[in-house]
């Protein structure tokens, strides 16, 4: 499992109803590769507000349609749940995120 890598989750919950939905592993490699039992991912969604928080992506990225990466709508999810894999964000869609992720967990 890498920082970038695209999953396939069953969740269904409350708060989201879909019963699968792709999440992207945006923890530190150091965190993934390290005993813990969770890694935090960011939630892809079909629909894109054009929020700075916010990624486009889409087939280009082995997903099946256009999309984006909610950065503000961070989850912890068992790694053990992440088997199901899509493929992996380029170098400068990550940087993207990495941008995304800054803005969304800016303080002050």
């Amino acid at each position: 499992m890498k920082r970038g890598n695209l999953y396939l989750v069953n969740r269904g919950t409350t708060y989201d109803p879909k019963k699968q939905r792709v999440y992207l592993v945006v923890s530190r490699q150091e965190t993934i590769d390290a005993s813990f039992s969770t890694v935090i991912c960011a939630p892809i969604y079909s629909k894109y507000a054009g929020f700075p928080t916010q990624v486009e992506t889409g087939a280009d990225d082995g997903l099946k349609h256009d999309s984006a990466v909610f950065c503000d709508a961070l989850v912890s999810i068992p790694k053990s749940m992440l088997s199901n894999y899509i493929g992996t964000l380029s170098d400068a869609k990550m940087k993207e995120i990495n941008s995304a992720l800054r803005i969304a967990l800016a303080t002050g």
